[in-house]
């Protein structure tokens, strides 16, 4: 929720760019958020070409530019782009500039920031589904 607090001020996961899954079946939480994807399908989608990539590799969003037409949230497929209705705005990772914050105050290292390079989309969905399915061993047990 570092997030939030960041970009307005109050601590609000509905505001948050990071987005927290839970599987209480196993009792397990997995974080969620932009992937910023080499072929960003909110980029491809937006009608006003309201996104545009930083010199982080970000896929950030122009909020100028933004008709708030959602077209974007329906677009991605991983479902990381939110809609505020308090700021009436996308909600969407913009990595805090290449620093991102969530990282730096993660307690437990859940969320972490790596080069894109090393860590594609796939290895990521691969390592979720381990860890899903090793907490749904020992809770079994």
């Amino acid at each position: 929720m570092i997030c939030s607090f960041i970009k307005i001020g109050e601590f609000n996961p509905r505001e948050s760019a990071v987005n927290v899954l839970s599987y209480e079946e196993v009792a397990i939480s997995v974080p969620v958020m932009c992937m910023q994807c080499e072929d960003a399908a909110c980029m491809n989608v937006c009608p006003v070409n309201a996104f545009s990539r930083d010199e982080n590799g970000a896929v950030v969003s122009d909020s100028k530019k933004c008709i708030v037409c959602k077209l974007c949230i329906s677009a991605c497929p991983l479902g990381n782009i939110s809609f505020s209705s308090a700021e009436r705005q996308i909600v969407k990772c913009d990595l805090c500039g290449g620093d991102p914050n969530c990282a730096k105050v993660c307690p437990s290292g859940a969320i972490r920031f790596v080069d894109g390079s090393t860590a594609n989309m796939n290895k990521k969905r691969m390592i979720a589904e381990k860890f899903k399915d090793l907490f749904a061993e020992v809770k079994d047990q």
